[in-house]
């Protein structure tokens, strides 16, 4: 079935072309096709360390072009602003994120396993407890985590050195009560 349903796809793309159909510009199509198939999923622009250290960016309210900081430290951007509920420190969550070293290096994405990550918000680093309570189901924020919100002295798996601070976007996808 995904066969012809490549096919299909391949077929309506040469024909929106122009081009006249030929095994060619089938075999053309359909590679194009799959390769968007295959594709991983694009990783959202995440503000990086300069942003959240320049105090021009820093506002009361937290918006898609400023951050806030709140009374820990936890600095963070509202990408876009959710509808649904909050969770409270003791609901489980279901996140897309991306996390990133200071530096921009990756060290995990559910968003790249394309798989969205369950759990207890109070089984996780603080500083992600803290954030995800400012969010509603839907939203999209950026948090800049520091080292003692985060893995502090310890790092974490070799991935994350001790004394990190770390930027997370995150996705509110759902609260489960």
């Amino acid at each position: 079935m995904a066969c012809a349903t490549l096919a299909a796809a391949a077929t309506i793309i040469s024909s929106c072309s122009g081009n006249k159909k030929s095994e060619q510009s089938d075999s053309d199509s359909l590679e194009i096709v799959e390769s968007m198939l295959h594709e991983e999923p694009a990783a959202p622009a995440i503000p990086d360390s300069a942003f959240f250290a320049t105090p021009e960016n820093k506002s009361e309210v937290a918006t898609d072009s400023t951050y806030a900081v709140t009374s820990t430290g936890l600095k963070y951007v509202i990408l876009k602003e959710g509808t649904g509920l909050s969770p409270k420190a003791e609901d489980t969550v279901m996140v897309h994120y991306v996390g990133q070293l200071l530096d921009g290096t990756q060290f995990d994405s559910s968003i790249s396993r394309g798989t969205p990550a369950t759990f207890p918000l109070n089984g996780v680093i603080p500083g992600w407890t803290e954030g995800l309570q400012l969010m509603k189901e839907g939203g999209k924020a950026v948090f800049y985590i520091p080292s003692e919100l985060a893995y502090g002295e310890r790092g974490a798996a070799g991935a994350i050195p001790p004394n990190s601070d770390l930027i997370f976007y995150v996705e509110l996808i759902q609260v489960i009560k």
